[in-house]
């Protein structure tokens, strides 16, 4: 896949273009839920549900907004990199860890940074988009935070498919993050892994109702960077 430098015409399509990508994965990963474990108890296939009706509101939203920037569905390569990994996971708390509660938070931190740099290059309108869709993924990570306690804590057994699943997809990363030196198809040279960790969301990871310990936690991983300071200090 190839990458584009700044935040030009074709750069903000491509990235408009990917998003609208994710969420469709996104969508699929929710329903295939639902269709694979039709005993869940009925509140989480609800909350499934309605994150099926989210990401098909953020599919439109950002097709909209790509026709307006002149692009067009499959101007640029994409990949199911989500839907191979979460998928391939055989129990719900498994798929709601790396999906919802690994994926989808990460999102959070990544849209979080878009969203102030497009603005800031005078880009309101996807901007605005973007904001709106990132208000929807804090309440997809909380009630996946929220459902994993709950049931670890009616079957214990649960922590360990979750740590299964994340051992998982930890291993699949480590096989494809680009290493220092290697270069993208724009010909890009990657520098280390490390500096590619976005900025940590921390406000809204918050929301998503992590704990002081788990956000320390991910803002050590991304070397104490984060997009909202002052919060990040009360917990650092």
């Amino acid at each position: 896949m190839h990458e584009h430098e700044g935040l030009g015409d074709e750069a903000r399509r491509e990235m408009v273009h990917r998003h609208m990508s994710n969420e469709i994965t996104s969508l699929d990963i929710a329903a295939q839920c639902l269709v694979d474990f039709p005993d869940t108890p009925w509140g989480l296939r609800m909350e499934l549900a309605r994150q099926c009706w989210d990401e098909t509101r953020h599919i439109q939203a950002l097709h909209r907004r790509l026709i307006e920037m002149g692009g067009y569905k499959g101007e640029f390569p994409i990949s199911a990199f989500e839907w191979s990994i979460t998928c391939a996971i055989d129990n719900l708390p498994g798929r709601l860890a790396t999906q919802n509660r690994t994926f989808e938070a990460g999102a959070m931190d990544v849209v979080a940074g878009l969203i102030a740099n497009i603005r800031e290059a005078g880009d309101r309108a996807t901007a605005d988009m973007l904001d709106g869709i990132l208000a929807d993924e804090v309440q997809h990570v909380r009630f996946a935070n929220r459902w994993i306690k709950k049931m670890a804590s009616e079957d214990r057994r649960v922590l360990i498919k979750v740590a299964q699943a994340i051992r998982f997809l930890a291993e699949a990363n480590a096989r494809l993050v680009a290493q220092k030196g290697e270069k993208s198809g724009a010909g890009k040279v990657y520098q280390s892994p490390q500096q590619r960790i976005p900025a940590v969301n921390v406000a809204d990871r918050k929301l998503a109702e992590f704990t002081d310990e788990e956000v320390q936690e991910i803002l050590k991983q991304a070397g104490f960077r984060s997009i909202i300071p002052q919060s990040a200090e009360t917990i650092a």
